[in-house]
């Protein structure tokens, strides 16, 4: 990912978080990456919502958690009047919230690794299916997820967004058994 001379972020932000995806992370940036495309991506195929990654790091400072989570209204207004971004105010919002959810997390626990990775041991949870249409789009796990979540504040997190951002994350994996 780069800046070009006009001072715009470029690349394939589908490619990059398809590269992303199921990949084990202990990065709390990356984590934060990957739960705004789960936001932004309620409602919408996660093609449209993976592909805005270059927009979200252009209008939410980087992704760099501590400058969102100090984001303000005029931010939001400043966020939805961009033609190239997802433009729901109550998911830019969402994103500063769970910024602002992260900050309180790496507290507590030293990180947002930390705390995610704790509901699994620290290793992730294998999920065995026989056929690839048994494959759920949420398990217990993230419903439990979702809800620690919501109760620290975080925003968009049921256990749909959740059980797919915790497989983008590693957390839960997936194994086919008749491919």
């Amino acid at each position: 990912m780069h800046k070009n001379d006009q001072n715009e972020w470029t690349g394939n932000g589908t490619q990059e978080y398809s590269a992303y995806f199921g990949t084990t992370t202990h990065d709390d940036h990356i984590l934060f990456e990957l739960l705004t495309v789960g936001v932004f991506q309620v409602g919408l195929s996660w093609q449209a919502a993976a592909s805005k990654l270059p927009v979200y790091r252009r209008d939410f400072a980087g992704m760099v958690i501590d400058q969102v989570a100090g984001f303000s209204v005029a931010d939001i207004e400043r966020i939805a009047a961009d033609p190239a971004m997802i433009r729901n105010p109550r998911k830019i919002a969402a994103t500063i919230t769970n910024a602002q959810a992260i900050i309180a997390i790496q507290h507590e626990f030293g990180s947002f690794a930390n705390y995610l990775w704790q509901f699994v041991d620290n290793v992730p949870l294998l999920i065995t299916y026989i056929d690839r249409h048994e494959v759920a789009n949420q398990s217990p796990l993230a419903g439990k997820v979702a809800q620690d979540m919501k109760q620290r504040g975080f925003k968009f997190v049921g256990p749909v967004v959740t059980h797919m951002f915790m497989k983008a994350a590693g957390l839960i994996q997936d194994e086919i058994l008749d491919r």
